[in-house]
């Protein structure tokens, strides 16, 4: 059996998951609202404020989607209780990041400016010190709507190997080469 999918889901105080007829999976808590659509074999129980994912078979594909949506439900969960928070750096000479509302307004030193429009799920907010990198932090209740979006704001200008120059998450570590000091004898 999966080692993710078997593991129950705790339900924190003020959260509620709801099953639908059509196979809808609706978790309610503090910070919002998420639903889920789950494939038609597997079933979802609740038992003494625990949610468990089950699956019919030992077929592969039920077990491949065993865990992925007990992974799933987690992620809401934790999305309606906690939220999701993730902060990039631009690295680089002039590269500059603001924004007005939701809309992010990029400078990653090219001929023009990338105004980026985000979905209304996704705040964010940029930060620039004196002597540190420019910072854009984004924040949401959906993993996996806001780690596309950090993926598509990052793929703008994504960090080079020589010099690093680019958008990187905070704390992500770069691969670095060494450059051309190889050809003297």
């Amino acid at each position: 059996m999966s080692r993710v999918g078997k593991a129950p889901i705790a339900i924190p105080a003020g959260v509620t998951v709801t099953v639908s007829a059509e196979n809808v999976v609706t978790v309610k808590g503090p910070k919002g609202e998420l639903t889920q659509k789950l494939e038609g074999d597997i079933t979802i129980a609740q038992e003494d404020g625990k949610v468990v994912v089950n699956r019919p078979s030992e077929q592969k594909r039920h077990k491949a989607l065993h865990g992925l949506y007990r992974a799933l439900i987690n992620n809401m969960v934790k999305g309606v209780t906690e939220g999701y928070k993730l902060e990039q750096e631009l690295v680089g000479v002039g590269y500059r990041a603001s924004n007005t509302g939701n809309t992010l307004d990029l400078v990653l030193g090219y001929s023009h400016h990338y105004v980026f429009e985000l979905p209304k799920e996704i705040k964010v907010a940029t930060t620039a010190e004196k002597g540190k990198n420019p910072t854009i932090i984004l924040e949401s209740i959906d993993k996996q709507l806001l780690g596309q979006v950090a993926a598509k704001i990052r793929s703008l200008r994504a960090p080079e190997p020589y010099k690093g120059k680019g958008i990187k998450f905070v704390g992500e570590v770069l691969r670095r080469k060494a450059g051309k000091s190889a050809a003297k004898k």
